[in-house]
């Protein structure tokens, strides 16, 4: 009698186990009421605080749709980019949304949704190297000084594609940047949507931008491994949105229109 209970104690406590590994973060969001999402907001134009202090931009606005669809509050969690996914491992958030490029290597450790954008690794250059830089390939040299934010795809890229430079990271892309105007670098690797904006907000009139992306980064949200019923959700959110127009709303209003730009100065 004693094993029988054993043995179904046993059961039971590994089918609450299960159903708990089940409810995923979409449910836990919605019980709670809130949806908390890890991010950090240096990313123009996708997540970049504004002088009001508020977190604005591209995903932002995604996200805001997809909690509005939940039907719960939406908070933002700041979190330094090299450390997000272990926040992420020890609850600080329910998901990643902070324009993570799904690669084989983070995959491994995360559940990504679809993608919601596509993007590439382009180069700001110095002025003084138009002509003479016409691709990643012509830095590939101890010659030249690079740059990008640390534990993102410009720094993988950069270790990887351009391993002869010299390279420095920064924990935000605009110290990176600003090594370019200020001469201390040659060249900053990052996403096209990104350097589009810098190269006249940040650059000064002295970075060119070698617009031709060189990479295929899609970007999509992160959760933890095994939690598919919020994939689920997630995924059909992203296809919902794209089919009744409010994706194209948003990407317009950060990648077409410039107004947003003023709020940031």
């Amino acid at each position: 009698m004693k094993k029988y209970l054993s043995m179904l104690l046993v059961g039971v406590t590994a089918l609450v186990a299960v159903s708990a590994a089940q409810a995923g973060a979409i449910d836990d969001a919605v019980k709670r009421g809130t949806l908390k999402v890890g991010m950090d907001p240096t990313y123009m134009p996708f997540e970049m605080t504004n002088k009001r202090g508020e977190i604005i931009g591209f995903e932002v606005d995604i996200l805001k749709a997809m909690s509005k669809a939940m039907g719960v509050k939406l908070e933002l969690v700041s979190t330094g980019y090299d450390g997000i996914i272990p926040a992420l491992m020890t609850d600080k958030f329910d998901m990643i949304g902070s324009g993570m490029t799904l690669t084989q290597e983070r995959n491994l450790r995360l559940n990504f949704s679809e993608p919601f954008i596509v993007v590439g690794q382009t180069l700001l250059i110095r002025k003084e190297l138009e002509g003479t830089i016409k691709s990643y390939k012509d830095l590939n040299t101890a010659d030249y000084r690079i740059t990008s934010k640390l534990g993102t795809t410009g720094e993988m890229v950069a270790r990887k594609l351009i391993s002869k430079a010299k390279y420095h990271g920064y924990d935000n892309e605009q110290e990176a940047v600003l090594d370019v105007v200020n001469g201390k670098a040659d060249a900053f690797i990052y996403d096209a949507p990104y350097n589009v904006v810098a190269v006249n907000k940040v650059g000064a009139g002295k970075l060119v931008f070698l617009d031709k992306p060189f990479t295929y980064e899609p970007l999509a949200f992160g959760l933890k491994k095994g939690d598919y019923d919020s994939i689920n959700f997630i995924n059909n959110f992203l296809h919902q949105i794209h089919e009744d127009g409010t994706y194209d709303r948003i990407h317009d209003k950060w990648f077409k229109d410039t107004a947003w730009q003023k709020d940031m100065e």
